[in-house]
């Protein structure tokens, strides 16, 4: 699976806060993604997905 944060980050920090090791906060606010996820992350990325107030994070297969 490939994750990817699209235009409209609005910053709230929850992708962050939901799997850390994927996602980050850059110096201007917005996400990131510092890592595609490992199979064991998918839970927590699907989860930071849905909860992303902007629905910014696409999860797509490669």
């Amino acid at each position: 699976m490939k994750v990817k944060i699209n235009e409209g980050c609005i910053g709230c920090g929850l992708c962050e806060e939901t799997c850390p090791e994927v996602f980050s906060l850059k110096e201007d606010g917005k996400a990131q993604v510092d890592k595609q996820p490992e199979p064991s992350q998918l839970s927590q990325v699907q989860e930071a997905v849905e909860l992303c107030p902007a629905q910014v994070i696409e999860l797509s297969n490669w």
